[in-house]
């Protein structure tokens, strides 16, 4: 799937229009090799049934796309019925979609999560994603970063280290033709150190997964360029400054949750980490309305993860999940 990334490298490689030359020249040089890397067919078995039904995808003219106030690509007239069957039987090959929902010639890809939800809380909060240069840690299918070209972004970066939704995200590119977007199979600790190139960097929902907290908090603070803003969204507890749930076992079924902080304690680990004027801008009660199980993500969601008697908990009787989102620059 190399070919698919030259118009990123490209960019990359090109130092004219970039005031920090060397690290983005530098990551372009190393970025073939992390690619085909984390695309490699010997390490994920279903890869392959993955690319072909990606290869498989029919041409069609797009009449219109729509990323602005959601991902609507193309319209149902745009093909007959036996193409527009073609398109949900090849994207039906990768399922679970988790982050959306998407239109893709009238074929309504009902995802696990209600994305579009949490990115109208957030995107009040931000600086006009107008003109600037956007890197989503952790981005899944892209979703997040349709949505930040659509509110003008010039170009956005999203970076997660599973193919399944690298090869979801290049099924809606097939119909979106060549945006300045591009979702790389890499994750944070493949970027260059000091990377200092991006205006705005969001990690949407990656915090609680990370050993070191701290570590993914440097490493965010590394990718912006100075004054340049970060919006890190996790789960929080109630609580006081200094307090933070570090689970023994699973949370939420998940056996890869690390740390549960106040939204004081986040505040202040963005503080000791360099970050400026760090502010909680939104919290909110996760859903079953918000994530849940659908056609397009058939297995376990929240209600499965919390307990049958007591919604406020989760199955093991940790609080249920509360999510925040953080704002801050860098300095």
């Amino acid at each position: 799937m190399l070919n698919y990334y030259q118009s990123l490298l490209r960019y990359l490689s090109d130092t004219s229009h970039q005031s920090k030359k060397q690290p983005l020249a530098e990551w372009a040089n190393r970025l073939p090799k992390d690619i085909q890397a984390g695309l490699c067919e010997k390490r994920y078995g279903d890869l392959k049934q993955w690319k072909d039904a990606l290869e498989a995808l029919p041409n069609t003219t797009t009449s219109m796309h729509k990323l602005a106030h959601e991902v609507a690509i193309g319209q149902a007239e745009d093909c007959d019925a036996e193409t527009r069957e073609n398109i949900k039987q090849q994207l039906q090959q990768l399922i679970p979609w988790r982050k959306g929902p998407m239109s893709i010639h009238g074929i309504h890809i009902d995802t696990e999560w209600r994305s579009d939800w949490k990115w109208d809380r957030v995107i009040p909060h931000l600086a006009p994603l107008e003109g600037r240069t956007v890197l989503d840690v952790g981005c899944g299918n892209g979703y997040h970063c349709l949505r930040s070209y659509g509110a003008g972004a010039r170009r956005v970066i999203g970076i997660d280290p599973s193919p399944r939704f690298i090869v979801q995200f290049y099924m809606m590119k097939h119909f979106l033709g060549d945006i300045n977007v591009d979702v790389l199979p890499i994750g944070i600790e493949a970027l260059p150190n000091d990377l200092q190139s991006f205006d705005t960097t969001f990690s949407m929902g990656v915090l609680y997964h990370r050993r070191s907290p701290m570590d993914h908090l440097r490493e965010l603070k590394a990718t912006l360029s100075s004054g340049g803003q970060l919006v890190l969204e996790t789960l929080l507890i109630d609580g006081k400054l200094g307090d933070a749930l570090v689970p023994e076992g699973r949370y939420a079924m998940m056996n890869n949750v690390w740390f549960l902080p106040s939204a004081d304690t986040l505040i202040s680990w963005l503080r000791k980490c360099g970050f400026r004027n760090p502010r909680l801008v939104d919290i909110a009660k996760t859903t079953v309305e918000e994530q849940r199980a659908t056609e397009w993500m058939k297995f376990h969601s929240l209600s499965d993860f919390l307990d049958p008697n007591d919604s406020s908990k989760t199955v093991e009787g940790h609080p249920a999940p509360l999510r925040g989102v953080f704002v801050a620059e860098a300095p």
